[in-house]
């Protein structure tokens, strides 16, 4: 009987691009997207804040100092921030699991930027009994900190647990820790991925 639900954030209850992201931070300070991916996401500047080896303030003069020019520092995280979609079909199951007395975890890679504006943004974040997220734990998937915090988090012995994520890659390796996991596909195969194991939402 599975007690715990651990849900991936990115494209599965939000979707998110980080095109957006560059253009809506080239269009900011004035630069093409090209060079914005150089160092944001090819050169790792977004992943250091995923890890949280760097803070938002940090992270602000990073920035400021590829581009060669001072940036407003709300303006720079909000164009960097403002690239979701709430996934509004899941919303119903994750309702209908709480109303059963489900656990509900997070286990995200994401920013404290980028956290904290879903929170503000969308309610949907208010469903969940904790978080796992990669900038607390100072690890992304799939790397074992990660996997290793969140058998520490759902309450249950991991067979008990179900795991959904985009990325098969991280499921992949969550099922070596004993979690049942499945990739997520879209809601309606969600749905009868819960079917099967007797979870009809």
């Amino acid at each position: 009987m599975i007690r715990t639900f651990l849900f991936d954030m990115g494209n599965v209850l939000v979707h998110f691009s980080h095109k957006r992201m560059c253009e809506q931070l080239g269009t900011l300070c004035n630069r093409g997207v090209t060079e914005i991916e150089a160092f944001l996401l090819d050169q790792g500047l977004q992943l250091q804040l995923e890890r949280g080896m760097i803070s938002e303030g940090e992270f602000h003069a990073l920035f400021e100092e590829s581009i060669g020019q001072r940036v407003d520092h709300d303006k720079l995280l909000h164009a960097a921030s403002d690239i979701f979609e709430l996934n509004s079909p899941i919303v119903p199951i994750l309702d209908e699991l709480k109303r059963r007395g489900h656990r509900l975890v997070l286990m995200s890679n994401t920013s404290i930027t980028h956290f904290e504006f879903i929170q503000r943004r969308f309610d949907v974040l208010n469903r969940f009994d904790d978080f796992v997220v990669s900038y607390e734990v100072g690890a992304v998937k799939p790397e074992p900190q990660i996997y290793e915090a969140a058998l520490k988090t759902i309450g249950c012995a991991p067979h008990k647990c179900f795991y959904t994520d985009d990325i098969k890659e991280y499921v992949d390796e969550a099922r070596k820790y004993g979690i049942d996991g499945e990739v997520f596909d879209g809601v309606a195969e969600l749905r009868a991925q819960l079917t099967k194991r007797e979870i009809v939402v």
